[in-house]
């Protein structure tokens, strides 16, 4: 459980190179696309399972989060990748940045599920 717990957080170390390859002309469509994702819902304030849940409120910082940046650094291409990291270097050391608007997309994930919940409600 410690290796997996390790493991985690050096690929959370990946971050701000995802963030820099995110914004790298360089970069392919489909890994922007996943980059922005995978930043967007890191720096979010509002986590897709909320912590309060009982083991699955963790399960996103712990999984869900180290598998999208896994799926991001594969599929941006090595020399990109590796001047992002060298570019990286000691960004965001105090911690990660948080802004309100990064919180958007999870956000409107969840008033979309809102709203196909509680749309039999209105349709009466």
């Amino acid at each position: 459980m410690e290796n997996l717990k390790a493991r985690a957080r050096k690929i959370k170390t990946m971050l701000p190179a995802v963030f820099l390859a995110l914004r790298d002309p360089k970069t392919p469509r489909t890994a922007r696309n996943l980059a922005a994702l995978t930043v967007g819902y890191a720096l979010s304030p509002i986590d897709l399972i909320p912590d309060f849940i009982p083991v699955l409120g963790y399960l996103d910082d712990v999984l869900l989060l180290p598998l999208l940046i896994t799926l991001t650094i594969r599929l941006i291409p090595g020399d990109v990748l590796k001047r992002c990291r060298a570019e990286a270097e000691g960004l965001w050391e105090n911690g990660r940045p948080k802004r309100w608007y990064y919180a958007l997309p999870i956000v409107g994930f969840w008033l979309i599920i809102l709203f196909f919940i509680l749309r039999p409600l209105f349709l009466r």
